[in-house]
């Protein structure tokens, strides 16, 4: 086994090869930041945005993407100069010009990457024509917008749908100047194969595609003094949300995030634990059925809505072998609106539940028929952990 310690040196500092897969990371680990677009570490390599350029003391080689290259004993990088800053101006303003700006009003704004970018590189104009035809935005999935007006042809929501997820619900499509990321056919989200698992949202550095806004409607419950609105919050928001406001990582902010929701005008607050030990009590008793009456085993959970289209839509053989209980959320709000009247002394048309949730497929969830009882859905509405924030800090 080879145990001999390798170098390269990275702007006239050697540094040593460990075992990342690319000069990128090795550049990374010595103290560089240089921008990046389309490269995500957790994706196959793309090299499309030419934004993480060096130069490399190789005349085979030269400027090149770092992401796409894999460091070399001996190879000496310079991570900057003139030439490189201004191809990387270039490619930005490029990807600029090729997205509708509207920044004051994304959903995206002070979180957008492209954004971010023009800010560190320090572009001030753009020199290439703007976009003057609009394409229609997408509003057809319950739980995802698509605008292919601010898409800049990344890849990352591509890469990740396919290769992570493994259910291509979008991909490239057409050439040229025409190219676009779309459903198969120019279908829209709701009506493609799309599983609602907002992975592509995560992904896209963008405004391209966004998690639909429930905010508005909640506000409107808030401000109607006939409604009772009431609260169920996921665990993992509690540690999810503090970030936001400074906190660190994976600290449990559950009653600043009650005292929030209360001042926010929300009337009573539940948590979905309790949903979801409903839900671990009704799949030990069915699996204790399934194995006493040799029914189809073995038995998979339902809790997630995500996983269930994914079972549905690639492979319909096993949902035998899905378990028939609601999920957490579709257990606590059915309960709800079921014995809050009573509790509370108010008609069940005049009870709101508003869950919030870290995923985005619980949006497209609430808004099955199967959840439905006289056609009004047990969950009214679903806001995520970002949405929840943009509320709190309005």
């Amino acid at each position: 086994m080879d145990t001999e310690k390798k170098y390269l040196t990275v702007n006239g500092k050697q540094v040593e090869i460990g075992d990342e897969i690319n000069i990128l990371a090795t550049i990374r680990k010595a103290g560089i930041d240089i921008p990046t677009f389309c490269y995500r570490p957790e994706l196959n390599i793309y090299g499309a945005c030419r934004l993480c350029l060096v130069r490399v003391n190789n005349p085979k080689l030269g400027i090149v993407a770092s992401c796409s290259i894999k460091p070399m004993p001996g190879m000496e990088i310079i991570t900057e100069d003139e030439q490189i800053r201004s191809i990387r101006r270039i490619n930005a303003e490029l990807l600029i010009a090729n997205h509708k700006r509207e920044c004051t009003t994304c959903v995206r704004s002070e979180n957008c990457q492209l954004q971010q970018l023009a800010s560190r590189l320090g572009i001030d104009e753009i020199r290439y024509k703007q976009l003057t035809h609009f394409a229609p935005v997408d509003k057809t999935s319950k739980s995802i917008v698509r605008d292919p007006n601010k898409c800049v042809l990344c890849g990352n929501c591509v890469r990740v749908c396919n290769d992570v997820q493994t259910v291509g619900a979008i991909d490239f499509s057409m050439r040229g100047s025409h190219a676009v990321v779309s459903p198969a056919f120019n279908k829209g989200m709701g009506e493609s194969e799309c599983v609602n698992c907002g992975q592509c949202v995560a992904m896209c550095p963008t405004g391209a595609l966004t998690v639909k806004q429930d905010q508005k409607p909640v506000f409107k419950a808030l401000y109607d003094s006939s409604k009772t609105v009431v609260a169920q919050i996921a665990p993992s928001v509690r540690v999810a949300l503090g970030e936001a406001f400074g906190f660190q990582p994976g600290e449990n902010v559950e009653g600043k995030i009650f005292a929030a929701l209360r001042k926010l005008g929300f009337d009573y607050v539940y948590d979905t634990n309790f949903g979801a030990d409903l839900t671990i009590f009704e799949e030990a008793e069915e699996l204790i059925r399934r194995v006493q009456n040799k029914g189809v085993l073995p038995m998979f959970t339902s809790c997630c809505p995500g996983w269930v289209k994914f079972a549905e839509t690639m492979f319909p053989e096993i949902l035998p072998n899905l378990s028939t209980c609601k999920s957490p959320q579709e257990m606590q709000s059915a309960l709800m609106k079921d014995a809050l009247p009573g509790v509370l002394g108010c008609d069940e048309k005049d009870l709101v539940v508003v869950s919030i949730m870290p995923c985005t497929a619980k949006k497209y969830e609430a808004d099955l028929d199967k959840f439905k009882r006289n056609g009004v859905p047990a969950t009214d509405y679903v806001i995520t952990t970002s949405e929840l924030v943009t509320m709190i800090k309005s």
